[in-house]
């Protein structure tokens, strides 16, 4: 493990090991850094409901000697990624703040899209080519620029494309259109809007299958989704960064318009024609 990955990358990783009494592990040190990083072994024990060999095997499959290591790794992460906006904004400024945030949205970029299992996106490119099923987009408010800019271009590449969003009224008569076997794309990162994972399980209920674009297998949101894509969200200043996010649903749309080739090209060349019947663009 080198010193750059996050300790949200390194448990994503070892998920798919994890049992259930260590995903409970993880589910703390995730959702309360602070009470890892200057607590004990058998306080995270308590908090989890686990046991403290648990806590040191979940720390081992981690790869980490110990839970000193564990601890140390969460303690360093508290001063940057898991601070609010409000924590990080009254920091002095980097200086290079461009060539940081170059940098730092490089980063997300290619470990976003390097983290996509290829399997697993076409499966997802599939479900969201089927026309015979709708396509609801439920974005929080760090994703709602890829949110609406998936919602969007799915909406040139086929019909039955719609957001989520808006007041409690609006969202909940969105929800009542979707029916067994629609398609529930799901945007957030930490710090999870509680009324979008409540939207989501509305969903769920109604027979949707989700695909989510989160921070981690562990998170709330890939808990719910039948196919989960890691979002990497490191910005420089006081908010995540949204790079990754567009550079996944760039990837989408465009391998979507690949599989709808044929019915695409007829419904943009209607959308341009509408575009210049109307004089919209100059």
């Amino acid at each position: 493990m080198t010193a750059r990955r996050s300790i949200h990358d390194v448990v994503g990783d070892a998920a798919d090991r994890l049992t259930a009494s260590e995903r409970r592990v993880a589910e703390v040190v995730l959702d309360d850094p602070k009470s890892v990083a200057f607590g004990t072994v058998a306080q995270l024990a308590a908090r989890s409901g686990s046991s403290g060999p648990t806590v040191m095997r979940f720390a081992a499959k981690l790869g980490f000697e110990g839970f000193v290591d564990l601890q140390a790794a969460v303690q360093d992460e508290i001063a940057d990624q898991l601070r609010p906006a409000t924590q990080r904004i009254r920091e002095r400024p980097p200086s290079d703040v461009v060539g940081r945030a170059l940098q730092a949205d490089l980063d997300n970029v290619r470990r976003t899209i390097e983290d996509v299992d290829p399997a697993e996106f076409q499966a997802a490119i599939e479900l969201l080519a089927d026309r015979r099923h709708q396509v609801f987009v439920l974005a929080s408010e760090i994703g709602g620029a890829a949110g609406t800019a998936l919602t969007e271009q799915l909406d040139q590449l086929r019909d039955g494309v719609s957001g989520i969003g808006g007041s409690p009224l609006q969202v909940a008569r969105d929800l009542v259109r979707i029916e067994p076997d629609d398609i529930v794309v799901v945007m957030d990162v930490r710090r999870y809007e509680r009324w979008l994972l409540e939207a989501l399980d509305e969903a769920l209920e109604r027979g949707a299958r989700v695909i989510a674009f989160s921070d981690s297998r562990l998170s709330p949101l890939a808990a719910r989704a039948k196919h989960t894509f890691i979002v990497h969200a490191r910005g420089v200043g006081p908010f995540d960064s949204a790079a990754g996010a567009a550079a996944l649903v760039h990837a989408c749309t465009a391998a979507l318009a690949a599989r709808l080739r044929r019915s695409a090209v007829g419904r943009l060349d209607a959308i341009e024609s509408a575009w210049n019947r109307g004089n919209h663009l100059v």
